[in-house]
């Protein structure tokens, strides 16, 4: 599998958020300090997303930051993408991994302890936990909480990324609970000022990790 991913700032992109020029607006949230890019769009055409998961990976390569998909595992193959990221009502871990081998990146969703134990048993790179707190953007979405979130951390075998309502304002919460990596995507598409965003966000984040994490 991939090593030495840099999880810390992942940004996903949202099609509510962002109407048009999505290379674009990914290349900001890069500038801004975007480790990782993940494309996500739940309401468009198969012509549509391969448009943009390449516009995208072209904007990704020019800085040598990885492009994750959400889900769709022929789109992935198709821009070549460095990996793919499914839910747990997707397609299972193991029949992703067949098809997309093992040099490329693979992470999963999980909402409660039960699913990172469960997790400890596949073949995936990273996990994605949450939601930590209360969001808008998944609708389905239950708060997990910043004492699970920690419980995630600490029983996890691989990487663990923050996800579900984080913010500038409460980013730091989620460090303090021992959690080094942050999944956001209002947080930095939510206006036009992307980079900016971006930026104040890794700057918590690194600030933090210099400083070394507190208990809460």
């Amino acid at each position: 599998m991939k090593k030495n991913i840099d999880f810390t700032l992942y940004v996903i992109t949202d099609e509510n958020l962002i109407k048009k020029d999505i290379g674009k607006a990914v290349e900001k949230a890069i500038k801004g300090g975007a480790t990782i890019i993940q494309y996500r769009a739940k309401n468009k055409t198969t012509k549509q997303m391969y448009k943009e998961a390449s516009e995208i990976k072209k904007v990704c390569d020019k800085y040598s930051v990885p492009l994750i998909i959400n889900d769709r595992v022929d789109i992935a193959l198709a821009v070549d993408a460095d990996g793919v990221h499914v839910g747990q009502d997707d397609m299972d871990v193991e029949v992703v991994r067949r098809l997309i081998g093992f040099n490329k990146v693979l992470g999963l969703s999980t909402k409660n302890i039960k699913q990172v134990r469960q997790a400890n048993k596949l073949p995936v790179d990273y996990i994605g936990f949450g939601s930590v707190f209360p969001t808008k953007t998944k609708k389905d979405a239950k708060e997990a909480g910043l004492e699970n979130l920690r419980k995630a951390v600490e029983i996890s075998l691989v990487p663990v990324v923050a996800i579900g309502g984080i913010s500038e304002e409460n980013v730091e919460k989620v460090l303090n609970a021992g959690c080094k990596n942050v999944a956001v995507v209002s947080a930095v598409f939510k206006d036009k000022n992307i980079e900016e965003n971006a930026k104040k966000l890794k700057e918590k984040l690194l600030k933090q990790k210099t400083m070394g994490f507190r208990a809460l």
